[in-house]
Formats: C-alpha cells, structure tokens, sequence
C-alpha cells in the first residue's frame, strides 16, 4: 500500500480528506471491511461508514455485513442504483456540482439533476436535502407498472381531450390549449406524449380509435423514429460502409479512390453526377439530362468507369441517396467496390463536397440544370482539373494524375 497516514489533519478546503477517501475506496473495492480499511488509512470507523453509505447511515447499517463500494459504469441500467444515489449524495455535501457528479457516474448531468428535484427531502427548517435511501425508497414506490393513464381516470380531461379531437386538434396544439383554459388546474394538464399514447395504445380504448385516422400522419399504428445507427437499409442490395473501406484510400497516396455525389438544379428536377479522384483531385461530370433516377446514374456511372485505365478503378464513395439503389450492378459492371458514407456524414467525402462548392460557380442553385450539354460539362471539368491547388503544392489536378500514372 503506497499510502501514508497525513500527519496535518486540519481542514483541507471544502472536500476534506480527498487523498484517504481515495485510498479507503480502492480498499474497499478490494474487499476490505470497513474496519480494516479505516485503520489503515487512519480515519475514524464512522467516518468510513459516512463515505460508503450517506449521512446518518452508520445507525441503520450496524448489523449489516461489509459490502463493497462500487459505482456502476454507464450503460448497465436505465435506472440509478442506490450505490449511485450514495454517491451523489456524498458528492452533493462536498458541494461538487451537477455535471462533476455526472461525469464521475457516466450518466447525462439532466439524469443527476432530475434526480435531486425529484427525490430531495424538505428539512425541519424549509431546507432541502438530499437523502439516497429515503430517494431510493420513493423511486421504488414509483417504479411499479402498469400505471393507470391520467386520461382515463379523470372523467372531465377525458371528454376535454376527446372534444378537441373532434375537431382536428393535433396533440401538440390539444397540450397547450388545456393549459391555458385550466391554469389553475394541473390535473387537467397533459403533454402531447400522453395524448399519442392515449391515441395507439391497443387494448385499452382511451380514446376513439378511428380518431387515429384524423392525425395528420394519417396513421392507425405508431411507427417509432430510429436513431442513425439503427436505420434500415433502404436498398435491397446490402451496403458495403466507409469503415471498411481499404486504408490506402484513407491516406490518398493511392490514385483509383473516387468520391461520388449529385448536385442538383431547379426543384431538384435536373441533375449532374460529380465524381472526384482522392489524391489528385480530378474531377469528371455526368451528364444527366433527363432524370436522375437509380437506372440512369447507373448507366452514366459505368459509361465513365469505362473510360478509365486500369489502376484508377479502386473504388468509389458515395452518400445514401436513393440514386445509388443499383450499386450492386454498377460494381458487377465495373468491378468497383462502392461504399457508402454514415447518415448526415458529410466530411466521409470531404473532396467532394469541395468540388460541389466549385462547381455552383458554373451552375447556380436553382438554375436548370438539364441545358447544359455533355461538351460543356467535360469543358468545365477540364478547366477546374488545369487548375492549380493549393492542396497539391499548386499543381493542377491533371499533373499530379499524370506523375502518378507514369510512376
């Protein structure tokens, strides 16, 4: 044990004896009791008894057996522990403040500040503190389901609710008119939350169930919203993602790596396919003159592959429009791998959003996009490819292309 027993016991500050109350956590968390442990680190056994389980714990914790202090990382429960609220509770006296508690738990500092205002105790003198078990027993006494749903036990929130339906209110606008006709009544009070649920639950007939109808969803189930990581694909073909996407595409000094994107014009009715090499930035267009449906960027995709010798068919990154829903194909045709960026992750194809900036000079947003012919698009790509850069020690994209092929 690399710990020494201070020899200056005055008062350190506001957190008093930080250094023991680290060493006597390590002891108990290596199964010490708590009497052993307090003699080693040179504390009082009640102090240790204040530190594992909150203020005015040592008396109901006389006859219990030695546990040991452990904080649960994040992630293993929705709910907070009691060893949690012991936690927050020593924390709150040593006057740390929300967001320390939290970052020192792994939960959200709204989880810790909800849980003081929720489970605090009002004292003898009109002062509040927090106490875990007391907070522990009401979270209890809360947690038993199902719950009766506030709609359907207040007859006159009921028939409030059901009126204003009637009347194609949507739940949003229900939540707020209930507030200002009752003011003064916070058992007439509902959050839209409540009304949807009102609404979908099944088996219980809170509410009409053809009202579901007359939501602007138009829908008579639910349908959850997913979070990025949980989307389902919305090709039949699986998607290769940018994370397993080779690592000499990552460092650009491989030429063949393309970045592959649509900018599109007048009420996104016209298009043009952009395509942009890695490590040398050039760039080639796509004519898309009539639509920019998944058949057409296919068939305008293998035409250019086509074109291209060997060594520059590496691969190709392209975002999770639906215009790539052929992807499967264009790689059975040109023997590129396509893969695809994470949702909302524009900087996966960072040089091709830079050429799309490039690329408005020559078509403005909002213009016709359709007009413009497969000879003006290959003369403004061979403009901006003769164009020097300062990302390649100003050498234009089509020198740099050139050594690379020769070498």
């Amino acid at each position: 044990m690399d710990f020494e027993i201070r020899k200056d016991r005055t008062a350190q500050g506001p957190v008093k004896l930080r250094r023991e109350r680290e060493a006597y956590s390590r002891l108990m968390q290596q199964g010490y009791t708590n009497t052993e442990a307090c003699r080693i680190v040179g504390i009082a056994r009640r102090t240790g008894q204040k530190w594992r389980h909150g203020r005015g714990a040592e008396q109901r914790q006389k006859a219990a057996p030695p546990i040991r202090m452990v904080v649960p990382p994040s992630g293993v429960s929705r709910y907070l522990s009691e060893d949690e609220r012991i936690h927050i509770a020593d924390r709150l006296r040593e006057k740390a403040t929300v967001r320390a508690i939290a970052a020192e738990l792994g939960r959200s500092p709204s989880t810790i500040s909800r849980e003081i205002r929720r489970n605090r105790t009002e004292g003898t003198r009109g002062q509040w503190h927090y106490r875990p078990h007391a907070a522990q027993a009401r979270a209890d006494a809360r947690r038993p389901r199902p719950k009766a749903r506030k709609i359907t036990e207040n007859p006159e929130l009921h028939a409030a609710v059901q009126a204003m339906l009637d009347e194609q209110w949507s739940p949003e606008q229900i939540c707020h008119a209930l507030r200002r006709q009752f003011p003064d009544r916070p058992e007439m009070h509902v959050v839209h939350e409540t009304v949807y649920q009102a609404l979908y639950v099944q088996g219980r007939g809170e509410l009409r169930r053809e009202l579901a109808g007359a939501l602007r969803s138009g829908r008579a189930r639910r349908r959850p919203q997913r979070q990025a990581n949980c989307r389902r694909s919305r090709f039949t073909d699986p998607m290769v993602m940018i994370s397993e996407r080779p690592a000499e595409a990552e460092d650009r000094a491989v030429p063949g790596h393309w970045e592959g994107d649509l900018i599109l014009g007048k009420e996104h009715k016209s298009a043009i396919g952009t395509l942009v090499e890695r490590s040398t930035r050039y760039v080639m267009l796509l004519h898309l003159p009539g639509d920019h449906t998944a058949e057409t960027v296919r068939d305008a995709l293998v035409a250019t592959a086509r074109t291209l010798p060997v060594q520059l068919k590496r691969s190709l990154t392209w975002d999770q429009g639906s215009e790539m829903a052929r992807h499967a194909e264009f790689s059975l045709a040109t023997d590129i791998p396509v893969y695809f960026c994470d949702p909302a992750s524009p900087w996966q194809r960072g040089s091709n959003e830079n050429t799309n900036g490039l690329l408005r000079q020559y078509f403005p947003k909002g213009t016709d996009l359709s007009v413009h012919t497969p000879e003006h698009l290959a003369a403004v790509a061979d403009q901006l490819n003769r164009r020097p850069r300062k990302t390649l020690g100003w050498e234009t994209p089509a020198e740099r292309l050139a050594k690379l092929l020769a070498a």
